[in-house]
């Protein structure tokens, strides 16, 4: 057990270099230059004052820089072409992006696919020769911004933020009390929020309230002699809400604080926020028996070489996509151990590896005594967590399943974590319903969703449906016939080919200056993240879609995401966070009741960083987590909940 111990210390030594994608913390030793630090990580001295403006002064020792490390060299070529565009030929490298490219070439996504027409329907292919045009009024814009140097003095009011992962513009525009559209004003070529990105920012005091675009909260300046029953009163929430929404108020209601209020007042084609009551098992710790949980993953130890030196390991690591979950789930139950600690419940952990095998799952139930187990969490995979739960249904032994999507067989000690694509497409179906009423439906499904477009035609009977070609146009006559100005214009989307969703989500963006139009879909599948699908135009378009995890407030868990880059040194991505809810909402369950079943039995939902809980009892034994998030882009391109 204790050789296991330090192969899983072992192995989070490199959690940090293997998954740190966009930047890193360098920190400073005596001695050492800004010119040192800069040709060590490749870059030049300029962009590392880029990232760091304030080590134009001078860097100490100990201090921390942020340091890009996917910058690197690309070969160019010129090419002969129009005489008046000048371009650059580039090879597309592996994960290279449109917006990787857009940002080393300082041109816009749209002027790079509007000199290669293919790529608003395909994907980057690695190898693939594309034309980057050079000198577009965006680069020139962005030219004649001026640079701070050494000769000029520096606008000290004038700050560069590092974007980070999960980010948001409502977020930054909190942290350093400036409104979005000041952001927007700093940033004037600034398209889309992506981590690494260097932002400016200016710190400046906020409006008494600010409306943010969607309309779903609005944020009030308290005023002097206004109390919290005063503010329920007010605006007509309860004090849970108002605390839940705003969590420096446990420390006291002070004037001049800036609050998150809901607003009851919707903007026109947006569907109306459903606030929903969650129960804080924090405060209802009754039972403080140490708890015994055991978590089951497929580290894959035994395919780990002793001999191997730290760049074969880390290189091992980064090709073994599965040990890359499992380390990443494992740190966020790591991080939810140490959280419920500090509330003085105390966790036996024990880390088993299935080494992805069902034959080794079964060696592990038969050689190790499981009696005292309040829990077992994972595997990871559908066939190995079933067998664990088969293994231990007899000694009534809760087995939590985190990221499976199937239902499984019946037994009564399974609780699936995560809902079903089919509970997330019936929860889709449900709030269109409840909000159709008014609203012009039109279904857009192409031949591969015929299921779904069986679904929506049996709720929607009244939808016009529109099929696109097999080119994955749209047909413009059918569209301006079905499309209606005098009402909202819900366009449900339905397709995973990219072809399909570029062209529609394009041509519905050129006419919502027209009519009023929002885009759903039942089932926001991976093609949405191609690049060739503008977030621009999802945004502008309202998109609503069915989401297990929500978008987490880098405002609100930034105390989370603090302690996590403290003990990792990365921000935690969403395995780590699911690792984090899914141990952490067990402990506490364990500690609020006798045991895990008995927690289940109490109503109500749970919420932690970006997941939520609702176990509901199958008619085919065990329980599955019903809970399921609608959230929307809005202009600005935050993802708010609205469900």
């Amino acid at each position: 057990m204790k050789k296991i111990a330090v192969l899983f210390l072992f192995l989070q030594m490199f959690v940090v270099q293997a998954f740190a994608q966009q930047y890193k913390y360098h920190i400073v030793k005596r001695g050492e230059t800004t010119a040192q630090i800069a040709r060590q990580y490749n870059i030049s001295e300029e962009t590392l004052f880029r990232y760091n403006p304030d080590a134009r002064r001078g860097i100490k020792p100990e201090g921390k820089l942020v340091v890009p490390v996917t910058t690197g060299r690309t070969e160019t070529a010129q090419a002969p072409g129009d005489e008046k565009q000048q371009f650059v030929m580039h090879r597309v490298k592996r994960q290279e992006t449109l917006f990787s490219l857009s940002q080393k070439y300082n041109v816009s996504i749209e002027d790079i696919k509007r000199f290669n027409k293919h790529l608003y329907s395909e994907e980057l292919r690695r190898g693939e020769r594309i034309r980057i045009p050079q000198g577009t009024s965006q680069a020139v814009t962005r030219a004649e911004t001026p640079t701070p140097s050494r000769s000029n003095p520096l606008d000290l009011s004038i700050k560069e933020h590092v974007v980070l992962p999960q980010e948001t513009l409502y977020g930054i525009s909190r942290r350093y009390n400036v409104t979005i559209a000041d952001l927007q004003r700093l940033n004037p070529n600034m398209e889309s929020l992506k981590p690494g990105m260097v932002i400016k920012v200016r710190n400046g005091n906020v409006e008494k309230v600010v409306d943010v675009y969607g309309n779903l909260f609005k944020y009030y300046q308290v005023q002097p002699q206004e109390t919290i029953f005063s503010l329920t009163r007010r605006f007509g929430i309860s004090r849970d809400s108002l605390v839940s929404l705003n969590p420096a108020l446990a420390d006291g209601l002070k004037s001049g604080m800036v609050l998150r209020i809901p607003n009851v007042e919707l903007a026109e084609g947006v569907g109306e926020y459903v606030a929903e009551e969650y129960i804080n098992l924090e405060r209802n710790i009754t039972n403080y028996k140490t708890k015994n949980l055991v978590v089951m993953l497929p580290f894959n130890k035994n395919k780990v070489i002793v001999t191997d030196s730290s760049d074969n390991f880390k290189e091992r690591i980064r090709k073994d996509k599965v040990m890359q979950l499992s380390l990443d789930f494992y740190t966020g139950v790591l991080m939810a151990v140490d959280s419920a600690k500090i509330l003085g419940i105390s966790t036996d952990l024990t880390v088993l590896d299935t080494e992805q095998n069902p034959g080794q799952v079964n060696l592990l139930l038969n050689s190790r005594d499981f009696d005292n187990v309040d829990a077992v969490i994972g595997p990871l995979l559908q066939s190995t967590v079933e067998t664990v739960a088969r293994g231990l249904e007899r000694r009534n032994i809760p087995v939590i399943s985190p990221l499976t999507k199937k239902e499984t067989a019946s037994l009564d000690n399974f609780l699936q974590a995560r809902p079903t694509d089919e509970m997330l497409s019936e929860a889709m179906i449900n709030y269109i319903s409840d909000h159709s009423a008014g609203k012009n439906l039109i279904i857009i499904a192409d031949g591969s969703a015929s299921e779904k477009r069986r679904r929506l035609s049996s709720a929607f009977p009244s939808a016009r449906l529109i099929t696109p070609s097999e080119g994955g146009s749209l047909n413009q006559a059918q569209m301006a016939e079905a499309l209606d100005k005098t009402r909202p214009n819900w366009i449900i989307l339905e397709s995973s080919k990219i072809g399909i969703l570029s062209n529609a989500t394009s041509y519905l963006n050129s006419l919502a200056d027209s009519y009023k139009i929002t885009l759903l879909t039942t089932d926001r599948n991976k093609s949405f993240d191609s690049d060739n699908i503008s977030n621009n135009h999802l945004g502008k378009l309202n998109f609503h879609y069915p989401s297990v995890d929500r978008s987490f407030d880098p405002v609100k868990n930034r105390n989370f995401i603090k302690k996590y880059v403290e003990k990792y040194g990365v921000t935690p991505d969403a395995a780590a966070v699911r690792g984090f809810d899914v141990t952490y909402d067990v402990l506490l369950r364990l500690a609020s009741a006798e045991d895990l079943y008995e927690s289940i039995k109490q109503e109500g939902t749970t919420q932690y960083v970006e997941n939520k809980f609702k176990y509901e009892h199958r008619p085919n034994g065990g329980y599955i987590n019903n809970a399921i998030y609608i959230v929307s882009y809005d202009r600005n391109l935050n993802l708010n909940v609205v469900r």
